[in-house]
C-alpha cells in the first residue's frame, strides 16, 4: 500500500527542485535517505524532510507491517510549478524589470516492492 506526502509553497525554482528530485526517483527509501543527506544543493533537506514524512504516513496506514521488511522505495515523485512573487526591479534610464520569485509544489509518494509483487501474484493466479 502507497503513502502520499506534499509540500507545497517551496520557495525554490521548481527547475532547481527538480534536480534533486531526480536523484531519488525510483531509489530504495533507506538509499534515498543517505543521497539526500549529504546531497548540498539547496531543495536536499526539505526534500529529505518530506521523505521522512512520507514514511512516516506508510508506518500509520500500515500498522501491522514492519517497517525494516516492507523494503520501501520512492515510486514517484514530482515538482509543479507554484505562485509566483512579481517583484520590480530599478533598472537604468527610469525603467524597471519584473523579478519572479518562483516557488513549487512537491508530492512523493513511497510504496513497499512486497506490496507489488503481491498484488502481480494475484493477478496472475486470477488469469489461470
Amino acid at each position: 500500500m502507497e503513502a502520499v506526502a506534499k509540500l507545497k509553497n517551496v520557495p525554490t525554482s521548481p527547475r532547481k527542485m527538480r534536480v534533486v528530485a531526480d536523484l531519488v526517483r525510483g531509489q530504495r527509501v533507506n538509499h534515498a535517505l543517505n543521497v539526500l543527506k549529504f546531497e548540498a544543493k539547496q531543495g536536499a533537506a526539505r526534500l529529505d524532510k518530506l521523505l521522512l514524512s512520507a514514511i512516516s504516513n506508510w508506518e500509520a496506514k500500515n500498522e501491522d507491517q514492519k517497517l525494516e521488511e516492507a523494503d520501501l522505495y520512492v515510486k514517484e515523485i514530482f515538482v509543479d510549478s507554484a505562485r509566483i512573487l512579481k517583484r520590480l526591479r530599478p533598472a537604468p534610464q527610469g525603467r524597471a524589470h519584473r523579478i519572479r520569485k518562483r516557488s513549487n509544489h512537491v508530492t512523493l509518494v513511497v510504496d513497499s516492492h512486497n506490496a507489488e509483487s503481491e498484488e502481480k501474484n494475484t493477478e496472475t493466479s486470477e488469469n489461470k
